[in-house]
């Protein structure tokens, strides 16, 4: 008599990975709203319904690509006092026209347009690089500070290496690191306008 065969254990951490490793590729080349469950599922190897059993929605499934991918540090540094030159120096070197470009900074870009990712990619963007570059800011309204270095690095991000503006693809590394440490030291700094407040 025939035993009945039980079916093939899946390793549950490894396929949870497996689509992961597919969303975040999906959503990064194509955005939230061009991306989707199938073709996630397609390029993990499962099915679709696999994908819904493993992460419940394309917008959960969104939520914890975004957290792996603003979760580790890339451009903010460690070093409360060597901040501006540090982010300047990292800034320079990510954004060269010869340097592979950011996942989190293209998965940005391309889910902006869609409210509900924004505000997921608001709340990641808050709890990891907001709050590492918060705590490293001394001085009054830090989390604004913080916020408007986050703005010029999306803007040089923007112009540098998407846009690929002549100025500033053709700009001397060295000279174009010295400018944005300044830029980026004013925002760290808490002016003497806050000292009396």
């Amino acid at each position: 008599m025939m035993v009945t065969q039980q079916p093939r254990r899946r390793d549950a951490a490894a396929t949870r990975e497996a689509i992961l490793d597919s969303a975040v590729e999906a959503f990064t080349r194509a955005g939230y709203d061009g991306a989707g469950v199938r073709e996630v599922a397609a390029a993990a190897g499962v099915t679709a319904m696999l994908v819904n059993r493993y992460f419940g929605s394309k917008e959960q499934l969104f939520a914890e690509v975004v957290d792996r991918s603003f979760a580790p540090p890339t451009i903010v540094g460690s070093t409360p006092a060597a901040l501006a030159a540090q982010l300047a120096e990292a800034l320079v070197a990510r954004t060269d026209p010869t340097a592979a470009q950011l996942s989190p900074f293209l998965l940005m870009l391309r889910s902006a347009g869609n409210p509900r990712a924004a505000e997921i990619m608001r709340d990641a963007i808050s709890r990891h690089v907001g709050a590492r570059l918060t705590n490293l800011l001394d001085g009054t309204d830090a989390e604004q500070r913080a916020e408007l270095i986050l703005a010029l690095i999306s803007g040089v991000w923007l112009m540098r290496d998407i846009i690929a503006t002549p100025a500033l693809t053709s700009a001397d590394p060295a000279r174009l690191t010295a400018r944005l440490t300044e830029a980026l030291q004013a925002l760290s700094n808490t002016g003497p306008h806050h000292a009396s407040s």
